[in-house]
């Protein structure tokens, strides 16, 4: 299933998910499809790779106009060369960087922000001040009673 997609909710054996060109609603079975988040997707450039959404956010950016998801391919090359770069053109095929122009016009006519978010300082954990492990938090539990469970064999003596 090629394109972008929204994730409504997962199931055991696949995933309902929503198309963002069209607005169809489908389920997409585990077994035969598979889904990359927009946020664990990398790009390969002649240094270290790169998110995608740093690509995107180099295009937002950029004052150069972004050409159609159907434009001459030399036409998109000539546009990532100016936009970003470093891209290594020898593994980011053409194929590839018409999707980014595409996935990127999909992303802003839905109003998806796709810059990575940071941790907020509330949801990093924080390191033990001591040695001595801090149990004002712990709740005492007592321990649980385990009830034997009967377990029949049929057929076996």
């Amino acid at each position: 299933m090629p394109g972008l997609y929204e994730l409504l909710s997962t199931r055991a054996d696949g995933a309902v998910v929503k198309s963002l060109e069209n607005n169809s609603t489908k389920f997409a079975a585990s077994r035969q499809h598979q889904f990359s988040h927009l946020e664990s997707i990398e790009v390969f450039t002649n240094k270290e790779n790169v998110m995608l959404s740093d690509v995107f956010a180099a295009m937002k950016e950029n004052k150069e106009k972004i050409p159609d998801g159907n434009a001459d391919a030399k036409v998109i090359k000539a546009y990532f060369e100016k936009v970003y770069p470093d891209l290594d053109h020898d593994r980011v095929f053409n194929s590839d960087l018409k999707k980014m122009v595409k996935w990127y016009h999909i992303l802003e006519k839905n109003k998806i922000d796709f810059s990575v978010k940071e941790a907020t300082p509330e949801s990093k954990t924080k390191p033990p001040a001591s040695n001595h492990a801090d149990t004002t938090h712990v709740k005492e539990m007592k321990p649980q009673q385990t009830n034997p469970r009967k377990i029949e064999s049929r057929g076996v003596k």
